[in-house]
């Protein structure tokens, strides 16, 4: 049938099946105190995920996100402190705009001066990170000196629910944002000409290009999308863990990567959607959880990252190859 054709519907019902599988496992997993924490793990991941989209749609790739993530929130952090300001929208437009500047500057590079992108990524996040820890500093800022306001915004609940022993949990309202921006993201490669050009330009620059697409356009949106998403994720994820350390995020661009690709994005460019991103997303962060109860160990996690990665990038390339014979 032509529906099991569709990316979103093969990892949805991968999904379904390990979700069964681990819940005959361990039952503990079906309690809604476990899927409401699956879900906030989903998060900051996933809004990374969505500017990655972006980038791997257009036929590039970008490893520098998580050093402009840990960069907007620790930058900003440290200056609302410096300032006492304790507001939430200004800090979370700070650095947003701050990621979009760094992606700016990987759009430059790959644009203008024509260079690959995952080098231009490569020394770029390497830039930013180094100057962060070696000019900036690499003291951690603990709950004492977080901002409260952005620690109150951030644990914020949806939904709240009491267990039988009077203990309460519940689903944080910060899923709701990851979703409005999933929405935001996805009508826009659906729904305008930005969106048309990014799929173009990722399955043919050259016939992008003759098509009428600004092409330097198209690649200064995904790059600085990306890394505005990578912005605010990184100030939101300070303020949902209450502390700023700027050695975060360190390797978190296997993770992300992977999802997307699990997701069904091709890493040659011009396919890739929203909803299977968001599956890709959850289906990691359920395996990652799932090890994690195992107790295996944290080396071992890695590594089945890296066999997601492999095999979901075999299984694009694989089908790419079949729909071009």
């Amino acid at each position: 049938m032509a529906i099991f054709q569709r990316s979103e519907v093969v990892i949805g019902a991968i999904l379904l099946g390990a979700m069964v599988l681990i819940g005959f496992i361990n039952p503990a997993f079906w309690h809604l105190d476990n899927l409401f924490s699956l879900l906030r793990s989903n998060v900051i991941i996933g809004i990374m995920a969505l500017g990655v989209l972006l980038v791997m749609i257009s036929g590039g790739i970008d490893v520098s996100f998580p050093a402009f993530a840990v960069a907007a929130m620790y930058l900003t952090i440290k200056g609302m402190i410096l300032l006492g300001y304790d507001g939430v929208v200004l800090p979370l437009i700070v650095a947003t705009l701050m990621g979009a500047a760094f992606g700016a500057v990987n759009a430059f590079f790959v644009h203008k001066i024509r260079m690959i992108p995952l080098i231009v990524t490569l020394g770029t996040g390497s830039m930013v990170r180094g100057f962060l820890l070696g000019v900036v500093g690499t003291s951690m800022i603990n709950i004492d000196k977080m901002p409260r306001a952005l620690i109150d915004f951030a644990k914020q609940d949806a939904i709240s629910m009491r267990n039988a022993d009077g203990t309460t949990y519940g689903l944080t309202a910060m899923v709701l944002v990851y979703i409005g921006l999933a929405i935001l993201i996805g009508w826009i490669l659906r729904h305008t000409m930005i969106g048309r050009g990014i799929y173009a330009y990722g399955g043919d620059k050259e016939a992008a290009s003759r098509a009428g697409f600004n092409t330097g356009a198209i690649v200064f949106f995904v790059y600085c999308t990306a890394g505005a998403l990578a912005g605010f994720a990184g100030l939101l994820h300070g303020g949902m863990i209450w502390l700023a350390n700027p050695r975060d995020f360190v390797g978190l661009e296997l993770d992300v990567i992977a999802a997307v690709v699990l997701g069904g994005a091709s890493i040659f460019g011009g396919r890739g959607g929203v909803v299977g991103t968001m599956l890709g997303v959850f289906m990691l962060v359920m395996i990652k959880n799932s090890l994690i109860i195992l107790k295996v160990d944290t080396t071992w996690q890695r590594v089945v990252v890296g066999i997601v990665i492999v095999i979901a990038t075999a299984i694009t390339a694989w089908r790419d190859r079949r729909r071009g014979a």
